[in-house]
């Protein structure tokens, strides 16, 4: 199906996102409740949701149109709003991070406020709308709550002042070597950065989360394999892809705080034997990484497990992976 002949104006949703809603069976309905689903403001409850956050995943396109994933950490309150159509964040990516190098004054970017001993998660996505001494405010587009399916329950501390930088050299690569594939194969978690540029609002950019068993990522020398289970339909994530082949993905080691960023070409698989490999699985999508980058020991903040520990899902409460937008 050509995603450009979808051209019925169906706002909030681009062309690639009513692509896939239209493939899962949904269009009509996500249609009539979209523009009640995503708003281009924050409630209060998510104003005051992110400014209690020790971290927040965000997403950015660099100067070679490669899309990353990354963290911005501090203490709690480095990120506040002061009106519903504006967010505040006083800290800035290391330097090393792939992340900086796609923010700026007038750069769009996606933000992902998500606490793990809650299981809470709230999307906002917008433009850097200031840029100042080490801080910068981001004027809201899409602003959008998620559920708390496939989130592993963590607790968090620091390990250090988050203001205190880690000295360790970044290791980048084509491809990926094995102790970032090992990381991988132990994850049960993934953030995920896409993009597409679109005739009625420009350059879109979202960052969201992925979660299952560890293993739910098949990898293959350099290309990862992830399946799609029922989620919110709103496809923001695989419908980006559909318009631009393009994904950035973060891997946390929680524990330790070494970080594993890769970007590469996506793929979105809806119809092929292989899916049924993957119990559970609705459709696959794929990362073909072509660049990685391994920062050990890049995050302050550690995590342990909490209320639900990898047991829980082997016991049959959760999928063994997922997806939500």
């Amino acid at each position: 199906m050509n995603p450009h002949s979808l051209d019925t104006p169906a706002a909030p949703w681009h062309a690639g996102e009513r692509q896939l809603q239209a493939h899962a069976g949904v269009a009509e309905r996500m249609a009539q409740v979209g523009a009640k689903l995503i708003r281009d403001d924050m409630p209060d409850q998510h104003r005051a949701f992110f400014a209690q956050l020790p971290f927040l995943v965000a997403g950015a396109v660099d100067g070679q149109g490669d899309p990353w994933a990354g963290v911005l950490e501090g203490e709690p309150g480095f990120a506040m709003s002061p009106d519903p159509r504006t967010l505040r964040v006083a800290v800035m990516p290391d330097a090393d991070d792939p992340l900086s190098d796609g923010l700026g004054p007038g750069r769009p970017l996606g933000l992902l406020g998500i606490e793990l001993h809650t299981r809470r998660r709230n999307r906002m996505n917008g433009r850097i709308a200031a840029w100042a001494d080490g801080r910068f405010e981001v004027a809201v587009a899409e602003s959008f709550g998620n559920c708390p399916q496939y989130i592993q329950a963590r607790d968090f501390h620091f390990a250090r002042s988050p203001a205190l930088r880690f000295a360790g050299p970044p290791r980048e690569r084509g491809g990926l070597d094995q102790a970032g594939r090992a990381l991988i194969a132990r994850a049960d978690t993934l953030f995920v950065a896409t993009y597409a540029d679109t005739d009625a609002a420009g350059r879109r950019v979202d960052v969201s989360h992925r979660g299952g068993m560890p293993g739910f990522v098949r990898i293959d020398g350099d290309t990862l394999t992830i399946p799609d289970f029922s989620g919110n339909r709103f496809f923001n994530t695989l419908g980006n892809m559909v318009l631009n082949p393009r994904a950035g993905l973060l891997f946390i080691d929680f524990e330790r705080g070494d970080v594993l960023q890769v970007s590469g070409r996506a793929e979105v698989v809806l119809d092929s034997p292989e899916i049924g490999s993957f119990a559970g699985a609705e459709r696959l999508w794929r990362v073909h990484v072509r660049r990685s980058r391994s920062r050990p020991g890049a995050l302050a903040l550690r995590w342990r497990f909490g209320g639900y520990a990898p047991t829980a899902l082997a016991t049959g409460q959760w999928p063994a992976a997922g997806r939500a937008g």
